[in-house]
């Protein structure tokens, strides 16, 4: 264990020294610790595909072994040459992490920047979040954003790989990857169902069905299914949200497999946000309204459907080699009739404010065609892994606004926000649309990695994609044409300490075009720069827990920040220079019999060429907690907690200090085993009613709005 003791006092002066010295000293009690105990009420079976990663569903574990996400080979996380965090099936349940914004706000390190009721951006490590994939095929995202309340109910675990991600993915940019891992057929007939009820008379119902198509189960089928609608602690804000996903599987031989899939979702709302609430009245004095303001009109709405259809060809090509072939279609809608309100109200009197009425219309599609081959090859004397891949991406995207006929809009509101029902003139909206974007983009891309076992110990992975893109058509007045070819290149390093410990080092380089224009409407140059990372890992019981601490260095120039707003509201935006560096620690998994937990702290600084703070919106500190601990003597019973707390973060509008101090956020859950097959859940979400911004993201346009208060759900599940 001199390794671990000498890793702590290297971090003497951080907090994460009692965190090094209590993984490591969980890593030495790990052989003498008892085995899991098993908490699924099914058994699992997993048929077919020998390249299938083995799901998180019914093993009670908050982590998984494996993970293909950060390199395209498949490693155990402590394989792998980056900090990588689960999100897993049994978490999501626990929890009652239904959206994808509440599972990704329990990650170590992601940052969940809701700007408005129903569009979100995310953050990690000092930079926006614009990575995703499905199943590890990369998806061709126009913008960094998500529109509406995506579902969970289709995944059995969320992937995030953290730092510059160049190798799985079109661009390396150095915040994180998120892979979506859907939940895939199972060998026995399996089903789920259940019923939820919270506060403000939400309720959901879920079911999960999987079935043999015919005798031998060579053919079989998933159907997943959700539903849920209520009210809001907001005023006037309603929601209602429709999934469904189904797949089907068939062994076509003993080494080709065939899987078919679709998920369609709809998340509808009305008094939908486009624009928050001004943070600062007219003489720079903040604002503090009520949790439950709004700046939703009573007539608007905001819609959106997304769909994904995929088919996946896998194919054993003798001597250890696999080939796999997959293609996916995404298309989304989004269509919503919004108003927005700005400026800064009158201390005394609350109104004076302006506004502004449109009707929106979105469409996109994204077209992806991955194939990959992977297997091993002999080098002077030992086996090495190598993992090739072809990719092709068409993305195409039209939106157009609708502005209201006379050039205005609906006429704000008369009283202070915090007194208004809603009510306002419903605006006549033009039949031609006042602005509109259509375009599209073209990425090609090759990759090549492999992972060289230079000895029992010491392992490199190094790695290269060739990425192609191009980009035609015009946004709002503003040209999209752009085009560029460009090779990415990574490297990383692993040395085993022991068995269940080593060292690692990666490097990546970073490539990222912008869409953004600057002060001269000019299309802002691609950013450039490099992501390194140093760190230490330990596997925790067998396997079944793992651990990290790392440390990282992002530097990133011309990146895009924003500088201003034209006359006509449009924004702005300028490049800087800006180098992200920090620390950030994990311990997923289980961590003794009883006792499984997601513990993520980071601390960083962003600072640009001047040494100036950059990008203060983030927290400099966030530490995650969650865990649950199955109760000696009522086994039925298992409670647990979670824990979200972040430093301070501020933004500058109109020359005045908008600031968040820092706060933590507290929920708790008990689950009983009723039977075999039944048990109930309960929820409470902010124990302490603390009030806080859901974002400063568009603090520098001065606008922002309030987390939800203390609330509560109660559910009862089925399973068979």
């Amino acid at each position: 264990m001199r390794s671990c003791a000498s890793l702590a006092l290297v971090f003497r002066r951080q907090p994460l020294a009692v965190l090094i010295a209590a993984l490591c000293a969980s890593g030495a009690q790990a052989a003498d610790a008892p085995a899991d105990k098993e908490v699924s009420l099914s058994t699992v079976t997993v048929t077919g595909n020998s390249d299938y990663q083995a799901p998180t569903e019914g093993t009670g574990l908050y982590t998984t072994r494996k993970s293909r996400s950060a390199t395209g080979l498949k490693l155990s996380l402590k394989e792998t040459p980056q900090t990588v965090s689960v999100v897993s099936r049994s978490q999501m349940d626990d929890f009652g992490l239904n959206s994808v914004n509440d599972a990704l706000a329990v990650t170590s390190g992601i940052r969940v920047e809701k700007v408005e009721t129903d569009r979100t951006y995310y953050t990690a490590r000092g930079f926006d979040v614009t990575n995703f994939q499905i199943d590890g095929v990369g998806l061709p995202m126009m913008y960094g954003n998500v529109y509406g309340d995506l579902d969970t109910a289709l995944y059995d675990r969320i992937d995030v790989v953290y730092g510059a991600n160049g190798l799985s993915t079109a661009s390396g940019y150095p915040s994180a990857t998120v892979n979506f891992v859907r939940k895939r057929t199972l060998g026995d007939f399996a089903a789920k169902a259940g019923i939820k009820l919270g506060s403000w008379n939400r309720v959901r119902f879920d079911g999960d069905i999987n079935t043999k198509l015919n005798e031998d189960g060579s053919v079989r089928a998933r159907i997943v299914v959700a539903k849920e609608k209520g009210d809001s602690y907001l005023n006037r804000y309603k929601q209602d949200k429709t999934l469904f996903y189904g797949v089907i599987e068939a062994d076509l031989d003993n080494g080709t497999q065939l899987a078919l899939g679709h998920t369609w979702q709809e998340s509808k709302s009305t008094a939908a946000m486009w624009g928050t609430l001004p943070m600062l009245y007219s003489n720079g004095a903040r604002t503090n309204y009520d949790v439950s303001t709004s700046s939703a009109a009573d007539w608007t709405y905001w819609n959106n459907t997304t769909s994904n259809t995929f088919a996946e060809l896998s194919r054993e090509l003798g001597e250890g080699w696999k080939g796999k072939a997959t293609f996916t279609r995404t298309e989304r809608t989004s269509r919503g009739a919004l108003y927005y309100l700005s400026g800064q109200p009158n201390p005394t009197t609350g109104t004076g404010l302006s506004s502004l009425a449109s009707l929106f219309a979105t469409d996109s599609r994204e077209d992806t065609l991955s194939l990959t081959a992977d297997g091993s090859y002999t080098l002077g004397g030992r086996q090495h892994e190598l993992n090739l891949g072809l990719s092709a991406g068409l993305a195409k995207h039209r939106d157009a606004s609708y502005y209201t006929v006379t050039g205005g809009a609906a006429n704000p509101p008369a009283v202070a926000l915090d007194r208004w029902d809603g009510s306002t003139n419903t605006p006549v909206f033009a039949s031609t649309p006042g602005g509109s974007a259509d375009f599209k983009q073209s990425v090609y891309t090759a990759h090549a990695a492999t992972r060289l076992n230079l000895s029992d110990g010491l392992h490199l992975i190094g790695g290269v994609r060739q990425t192609s893109l191009e980009q035609d058509g015009k946004s709002y007045g503003e040209s999209r044409q752009t085009s560029y070819a460009r090779a990415t290149f990574y490297g990383g390093a692993t040395y085993d300490l022991s068995k269940d410990q080593l060292l690692y080092a990666s490097y990546a380089e970073i490539f990222n075009p912008q869409y953004q224009i600057n002060v001269n409407r000019q299309t802002l140059k691609p950013v450039e720069g490099n992501n390194v990372e140093i760190g230490f890992k330990q596997e925790l019981q067998g396997g079944k827990g793992n651990a990290s601490v790392a440390l990282f260095r992002s530097e990133q120039n011309n990146l895009a920040d924003a500088g201003g707003n034209f006359a006509d509201g449009t924004a702005y935006y300028r490049g800087i220079n800006a180098v992200a560096q920090g620390l950030q620690a994990d311990v997923t998994g289980q961590l003794s019999e009883r006792l499984q937990a997601g513990l993520g702290y980071t601390t960083m600084t962003i600072k640009d060429p001047g040494g100036n703070e950059a990008r203060t919106f983030m927290p400099r500190q966030m530490l995650r907690l969650s865990a649950t601990y199955r109760v000696p003597g009522l086994e039925q019973l298992k409670v647990g907690g979670n824990l979200n707390w972040q430093g301070d973060t501020y933004a500058v509008y109109q020359g005045s200090e908008i600031r968040q101090k820092a706060y933590a956020l507290l929920n708790l859950m008990a689950r009983y085993d009723i039977s075999k097959k039944v048990y109930a859940t309960m929820n409470l979400n902010n124990v302490t009613d603390q009030k806080y911004l859901n974002s400063l993201y568009w603090g520098s346009w001065g606008q922002g709005f309030y987390g939800a208060p203390r609330n509560i759900s109660v559910a009862l599940n089925w399973t068979y």
